[in-house]
């Protein structure tokens, strides 16, 4: 009896085992059912998303076949377009939407506004806030006619300038546009003291390009285009001041001859037209002037063939260049005053040529012709610096109210600059001088500086110069020299530049 009783609880026992192996086994295959299941899901689910974007692609490409190929709807008085045409013309969002993709400042434009196939708006600034003092100067100056003039010292602070730039292309990457606003405070109740100018311009390749409007005559290194990348902040040393030209309108060409040899050329107004309105101007575009300059080396010097080599080139870079300017003067063309950034044309000791009575013989200048040549070389190499630039100018072929005891007048100058980055991307220190030589003085300048880049970009940095002068023959208020200035003029400038 218990034999059967314990053969019976076996076979219960058996039983029961084969029936939870065969349940295991049911659940195993319906969990791996449920797995190959899902994953076919996600497969068909990635096909369909792949089709998607597929689909996605080539209704895009289809949309801007359509928009491209399609023609404005004119009314038929041509004068006046419909709503509609207008808005085909100008979508609010361009249909490329790679378009969309730039980053928001880009080095040598500042803040890219706008960016399409319609165009592109880059915004930039440069200002500065300046402290300046000139109670070292002697206070009066006496030219070689023993003329006395008093000097108006200063020892202020000032916003001292302000220029907003609005530049890029419009239609077609080839058309370019720039204007700009700016001002010097200092300048206030001069002529020109607040501009609103710009340019425009076709770029047809490299070799040639085209423009129309305010620019500056290549008649110096620092004139073409090399500002702001100076070492000093916006202004020159006393002999470049002296010879260059400035800013006037006019058509220029610029563009690339060959790798490492560049040039550009301006036919202008005058010398300077800023202060000067257009019934002033004589009938004749009869000022023009030229550079060329070459980069040997390696083909490049720097942000605008600037001074200074904050950049740090591990390659010797040299740059070796040539300015002729030639215009012919009158007096009623040429600014008076002592509006910024004006070129007017002086003796070595300061004296305007056409002032009232120059020579103190009782006679007037209406009309001279002035021409001028400078030569430039320098290197940069792994933070160094050496720019130098000579000068020779001639003025002659005198129109006068009365005789003068000359026929015509020569004078010839030079600067050198050098400077070294003492620590890479943070502070740099320079020292420049300058010389003119001519029959009426031999003023020179010395300065000493040093350019604190505290974010270390080259966008923000603080300028400290101390200055000298010997009898300075040129100035106005937006620079820390005036004319006839002997002595020590102290500059700090906290400086934006992008």
């Amino acid at each position: 009896m218990n034999t059967c009783k314990a053969s019976l609880a076996i076979c219960v026992a058996t039983a029961l085992s084969f029936t939870a192996s065969a349940e295991s086994s049911s659940e195993q295959v319906s969990r791996q059912a449920t797995l190959e299941e899902m994953q076919e899901l996600k497969r068909m689910r990635d096909e369909l998303a792949e089709q998607t974007r597929e689909f996605e692609r080539r209704i895009a490409e289809l949309e801007k076949k359509v928009d491209d190929g399609e023609k404005a709807v004119v009314v038929e008085d041509k004068r006046v377009a419909s709503d509609a045409s207008i808005s085909r013309q100008a979508p609010t969002a361009p249909a490329d939407p790679e378009t969309h993709d730039w980053e928001p400042f880009e080095p040598g434009k500042g803040f890219v506004l706008s960016r399409s196939k319609w165009g592109e708006l880059n915004f930039s600034v440069f200002s500065y806030a300046r402290y300046l003092n000139q109670d070292n100067f002697e206070d009066t100056y006496t030219d070689t006619f023993d003329r006395v003039r008093e000097l108006d010292k200063r020892n202020d602070i000032q916003m001292q300038k302000v220029t907003l730039n609005f530049k890029g292309w419009l239609f077609d990457p080839k058309f370019r546009y720039l204007f700009y606003t700016w001002t010097s405070n200092t300048s206030q109740g001069d002529l020109a003291q607040v501009v609103v100018a710009g340019n425009l311009g076709y770029q047809f390749n490299e070799h040639f390009n085209l423009y129309a409007g305010i620019g500056g005559l290549p008649s110096t290194r620092s004139t073409n285009y090399t500002f702001p990348n100076w070492l000093k902040n916006d202004h020159r040393t006393i002999a470049d001041e002296f010879f260059r030209g400035s800013y006037t309108t006019g058509i220029w060409a610029n563009g690339k001859i060959i790798d490492g040899l560049e040039y550009r050329i301006m036919l202008g107004n005058n010398l300077s037209q800023l202060g000067v309105n257009a019934v002033q101007l004589d009938d004749g575009l009869n000022t023009v002037s030229a550079a060329l300059w070459w980069m040997p080396t390696t083909g490049e010097y720097g942000p605008g063939q600037g001074l200074g080599d904050y950049e740090h080139h591990d390659d010797l870079a040299t740059l070796f260049g040539i300015n002729f300017t030639r215009s012919r003067e009158d007096a009623q063309g040429q600014s008076d005053t002592e509006g910024f950034e004006n070129s007017q044309l002086r003796l070595s000791d300061g004296t305007l040529i056409f002032s009232n009575d120059p020579f103190m013989t009782g006679a007037n200048i209406r009309k001279a012709t002035y021409q001028m040549a400078a030569i430039n070389g320098g290197f940069k190499y792994r933070g160094w610096s050496l720019d130098a630039e000579a000068y020779y100018r001639r003025m002659d072929d005198f129109s006068t109210i009365g005789t003068i005891p000359v026929s015509s007048i020569t004078d010839h100058g030079f600067q050198i600059q050098g400077s070294m980055m003492i620590m890479p991307q943070k502070l740099q220190g320079y020292v420049g001088y300058s010389k003119i030589y001519g029959d009426y003085g031999n003023p020179y300048d010395v300065s000493v500086g040093v350019n604190y880049f505290p974010l270390s970009r080259k966008e923000i940095r603080i300028n400290v110069q101390g200055l000298y002068l010997d009898d300075s023959p040129v100035g106005y208020s937006s620079v820390p020299f005036s004319v006839g200035a002997n002595g020590w003029a102290l500059t700090t400038d906290l400086i934006v530049a992008f």
